[in-house]
């Protein structure tokens, strides 16, 4: 079990950045190894940029106009909106523990799972799911590159969207393969031009909503109330991948204050994401959003759609600079002896590879839905197990030991595996499974609730609920 560890360092008001900072022209040196307090800079405030930047992109609007397309007055799918952006806090807490640590998600999940069962988890909750959502934003990038290349004159053959989807890969994989300091200079400048071209799509999505709007069949009883929870899930599905946010946190000096970080971190995805969702949901009662892109474009004014297309693209490039920038630090967490720049690259490929297939051979749509909602039978439960770990070790966190993976480490557990948390991940992905309700699964007790799919709830609850008794003693008050 793990050993009780020091308090590294108390709370304060401010943290103070030291004077040198690394240049962020250069490509990151570190992957999952330790910060040193000499690197340590930067404050909480800088956080927002990174997520907020990430989170006004064409995904958003498709998932807000879905609210609609499910069958869900206005007013309905603004409350699914709100309950399920508040999952953000959750990132926000896990964003805590990167600073605490010095060290990346991908390495403080080892006090929850051991060096060796964490190997797993990374592999699958941390580059699978992440490589995924990679290639679902790259689908949703390309499909607005497409239109873009279209209207300069060159028709959009097979060979030419492959060449597309190939170039924003390559523009994404960049900003990653540089790293954190670049990461954290950019993102700025491109959230606020993202925020220009966004509010200029506001202005004209409002002139033509109708705040008035009720689907032609209201939702009742049962149906209405499997809408709402699955509504929930594909909202909550964004926030619930970040279970990497402390990445982007780790380079904070240790004694910035943990509400900030939290603070921050939650606003950033809260704030952006509940904006271009309510875009997504207004346009829908105006326009048919199965087709979001192209539905948009007749209301949108001739000369702006080449700018809104650019900032759909460019929204989407962030977002996957981040995942892509996560799932190479899970490749070298796995156990892979790879730098990170070229892990990042082998994520990538990966990621093309099931775009191609996505774009060329499934329905976008279809696949956004569905693939969002089957991720949460893990996220769900895996983001519970981290959030209860930070609460119960109130944030404390060795980094220097959790890089450790002899045997002698405290956080080897038995056989290389912390048990508690590989029962409470198997516990709660289980039972969430069994009331999961998608078009490719419906699970048994979702079909004894008529449908309805409380996957979500389920399983984080339970996860929580084992992790915490089980490691309640283990802990003691800080680990």
């Amino acid at each position: 079990m793990a050993s009780t560890l020091p308090d590294p360092c108390p709370d304060t008001d401010g943290a103070a950045a030291p004077p040198a900072q690394r240049p962020a022209a250069r490509i990151e040196a570190h992957g999952i190894d330790h910060i040193p307090d000499a690197e340590r800079h930067g404050r909480a405030r800088e956080l927002f940029s990174v997520w907020a930047a990430a989170n006004v992109n064409y995904l958003s609007l498709v998932v807000g106009g879905a609210l609609i397309l499910m069958g869900l007055t206005l007013w309905q799918a603004f409350a699914v909106l709100v309950v399920g952006n508040l999952f953000w806090t959750l990132t926000g807490l896990l964003a805590v523990s990167g600073p605490a640590a010095g060290a990346p998600s991908e390495v403080v999940t080892r006090a929850l799972y051991g060096v060796i069962g964490n190997r797993v988890n990374n592999a699958v909750t941390g580059w699978m799911i992440s490589v995924c959502y990679f290639a679902l934003n790259l689908s949703a990038a390309a499909v607005a590159a497409f239109s873009l290349v279209e209207k300069v004159g060159i028709t959009a053959t097979t060979p030419v969207k492959v060449i597309v989807i190939i170039a924003i890969a390559a523009l994404t994989l960049t900003i990653s393969v540089y790293g954190h300091g670049v990461i954290m200079r950019l993102y700025l400048p491109i959230t606020l031009a993202l925020a220009a071209a966004f509010a200029f799509v506001a202005v004209v999505v409002i002139q033509h909503a109708d705040f008035t709007y009720v689907p032609e069949h209201p939702l009742t009883g049962t149906d209405l109330w499997a809408t709402v929870l699955a509504g929930i899930t594909l909202i909550a599905s964004g926030p619930l991948s970040y279970t990497t946010s402390a990445d982007f946190s780790r380079y904070l000096p240790r004694t910035t204050p943990k509400r900030a970080v939290l603070g921050w971190t939650a606003l950033g995805g809260f704030l952006p994401s509940m904006v271009v969702c309510s875009l997504g949901m207004l346009a829908a009662t105006a326009v048919d959003m199965t087709e979001p892109q192209s539905a948009l474009e007749t209301i949108l004014p001739a000369w702006f759609t080449p700018v809104f297309l650019l900032a759909l693209v460019l929204g989407t490039i962030a977002i996957n600079a981040l995942t892509a920038y996560s799932a190479g630090l899970a490749l070298q967490a796995v156990g892979l002896r790879i730098r990170r720049s070229v892990s990042v690259l082998f994520d990538g490929t990966a990621a093309v590879a099931l775009t191609l297939y996505g774009l060329l051979a499934s329905s976008f749509l279809d696949t956004v839905s569905n693939v969002l909602q089957l991720t949460v039978v893990l996220l769900g439960p895996s983001t519970a197990i981290y959030a209860t770990d930070i609460i119960l070790r109130r944030a404390h966190y060795d980094g220097p030991s959790l890089t450790d993976e002899t045997p002698g480490s405290p956080f080897w557990y038995r056989a290389g595996v912390n048990w508690v948390g590989a029962c409470a991940l198997s516990a709660g992905a289980a039972l969430s499974a069994l009331c999961v309700n998608t078009l490719y699964y419906t699970g048994p007790l979702a079909t004894a609730l008529d449908g309805v799919d409380v996957a979500l709830p389920v399983g984080m609850v339970v996860s929580a609920v084992v992790y915490a008794v089980g490691m309640r003693r283990a802990v003691g008050v800080r680990a």
